[in-house]
């Protein structure tokens, strides 16, 4: 059994698992933050939200079309150029996007749980939905250069750039834009929140949530487990861009790449189960939302009256 065959194996069975986790829990997450003002009014839940709404479409469209390309064996990025480019701006734009919207919730958190007055203020909904306007304006301009530069090669018939200078630009983006710098905002963000609350004396009175801290925690875990592999994966293969390889090594890296590439898929499925397993809170307001979708749906029989 080739490793090529086991990792196409892998592609469609995990993929498909990856696939339903994350259309479930990517929706239990749009559903909760949206129907509940609590949530929906913090600054740090929103961008949750919005977090939220790009992964789902990242999983709808990026996720499902590796699936399909593992069980037909069809690549349609090798046949359709409009699919080659749209495809590319997807993950240029929605994967960018959520990594944004983590580290800017992990940053309000260090706001808020701030002993400095002023910086608690600084952690405001209405300026977090300003920052989310800028940030999605931004990255989808960023996307735009991605449907120009990016076409089908006459050489081997593969979805690559056509451009040398974009080339470079987009192994800064691989290794710096979306490795890099989310890593180090959110270890540095994550550890300074996390030393606002051990310093911290009465929490409640500077009104940050413990629930919504340990949430953002444990989200930086799950994003460094995702984009770690993603980004040492990167960097070898722009180290060993010019090396000579023989068949074998080109499979086992391939083999690897695939495993990599279904581990940074663990931050667009993951973090609605790892709210789950952080927050009280969180469970509740699910048990409870639930719950009442399922009383409103219920007939009540009505009660005979007495003369």
């Amino acid at each position: 059994m080739s490793l090529s065959y086991i990792g196409q194996q892998l592609t469609i069975y995990i993929g498909v698992i990856l696939f339903l986790s994350g259309i479930v829990g990517n929706t239990m997450n749009i559903f909760i933050f949206s129907s509940v003002r609590t949530y929906r009014t913090a600054p740090c839940t929103f961008y949750f939200l919005v977090a939220a709404i790009h992964q789902t479409l990242y999983v709808l469209i990026i996720l499902i079309s590796r699936i399909v390309t593992g069980m037909s064996g069809i690549d349609l990025t090798r046949i359709s150029i409009a699919w080659c480019k749209a495809r590319y701006f997807f993950i240029s734009t929605l994967s960018p996007i959520s990594y944004t919207c983590s580290c800017l919730a992990t940053i309000d958190q260090f706001l808020a749980t701030s002993q400095n007055a002023y910086l608690r203020r600084a952690s405001k909904i209405e300026w977090t939905h300003r920052t989310v306007c800028v940030v999605i304006i931004v990255w989808c301009l960023q996307g735009i250069p991605w449907l120009f530069f990016y076409n089908i090669s006459p050489i081997n018939s593969t979805c690559v750039t056509t451009n040398a200078a974009f080339s470079i630009y987009i192994s800064t983006y691989l290794l710096g834009f979306l490795c890099a710098i989310p890593t180090l905002i959110l270890v540095v963000f994550g550890w300074l929140t996390y030393r606002n609350i051990r310093q911290t004396i009465v929490l409640a009175e500077q009104h940050a949530d413990r629930q919504l801290t340990k949430m953002i925690l444990i989200q930086v875990i799950l994003v460094l487990i995702s984009i770690i592999p993603y980004g040492i994966n990167n960097l070898y293969g722009f180290v060993t861009s010019g090396v000579s390889k023989d068949a074998n090594r080109v499979v086992v890296e391939s083999f690897i790449s695939t495993i990599v590439n279904l581990i940074s898929y663990l931050y667009h499925v993951g973090n609605f189960y790892t709210f789950l397993m952080s927050s009280s809170r969180f469970r509740r307001t699910i048990k409870d939302r639930i719950l009442y979708w399922h009383r409103q749906n219920q007939i009540i029989p009505m009660q005979p009256t007495t003369m």
